[in-house]
């Protein structure tokens, strides 16, 4: 399997070249896209999408993966359907335009789209969900940790295990930090971000009543994991129609 890098010089560029050197997943960087890589490479790596349309033609590559920005939605999007590429777009943050646009891609290309490239996150939504359905008087808060240099808060991903248990509860209502005076409501699921040293990231679910209390939690130990996650959604795409995919999907085959 073939893959184009976008964020080819961060921190999970880096750690997608290291999952590359793993056997198990039959990987080869064949290209990055990173405005701001400094150094050289054995691997062509170009600055802009502009760029990267000349440098790498239809057939190129089997899977683009994103570990870039968000704010780089439109223009990867557009370059993944003029090449013809599927795509893993493994940043979060994004805004309602962006995720419209993500939309509108998966007409016309595989799009892997998922605000947490982890599959035990994903059981973790599956298994909050089934708490949900189980306790219908029980009320929900999430709490996720990340390190203080993440940018968006509350996490991508707590926004996602909220608003698929509001598939479950779709009278509920998102409430997204809690200060003041004023009563929760029943319904309320809770989100509170907390930002601190190195965590790499724990999202944590608790289902409460009157006599009861149920946590169900989810820690990465090693940013690797999102790398080898990533990994998985390109190889899973392979072969696909265009459509939208998320780790579901992938639990799912």
């Amino acid at each position: 399997m073939k893959v184009i890098l976008c964020g080819f010089g961060g921190y999970m560029g880096k750690e997608v070249r290291k999952t590359a050197q793993k056997p198990e997943f039959q990987m080869e960087i064949v290209g990055g896209i990173d405005p701001a890589f400094e150094g050289t490479s054995e691997i062509p790596v170009v600055r802009s999408f502009e760029e990267a349309a000349l440098r790498f033609p239809r057939g190129y590559a089997d899977c683009i993966i994103d570990f870039s920005h968000h704010s780089a939605a439109s223009e990867l999007l557009t370059f993944a359907k003029q090449g013809g590429f599927p795509v893993v777009i493994a940043t979060t943050g994004h805004t309602e335009q962006e995720l419209d646009l993500i939309q509108q891609a998966a007409s016309f290309i595989p799009v892997f789209f998922s605000a947490n490239m982890s599959v035990g996150i994903a059981l973790l939504v599956k298994l909050a969900k089934i708490a949900a359905a189980a306790m219908p008087g029980a009320e929900i808060e999430i709490i996720e940790k990340h390190h203080d240099r993440k940018l968006d808060a509350p996490s991508g991903t707590a926004v996602m295990l909220a608003n698929e248990l509001k598939t479950v509860r779709p009278n509920s209502r998102i409430v997204a930090g809690r200060s003041g005076h004023g009563k929760r409501e029943r319904e309320d699921i809770g989100i509170h971000a907390i930002r601190m040293g190195n965590i790499v990231g724990e999202h944590e679910v608790i289902f409460g009543t009157d006599n009861q209390t149920i946590t169900l939690k989810h820690e990465a130990h090693d940013r690797a994991l999102f790398a080898d996650g990533a990994a998985a959604a390109a190889a899973f795409l392979t072969g696909k129609p265009a459509g939208l995919y998320d780790m579901h999907s992938l639990l799912a085959e």
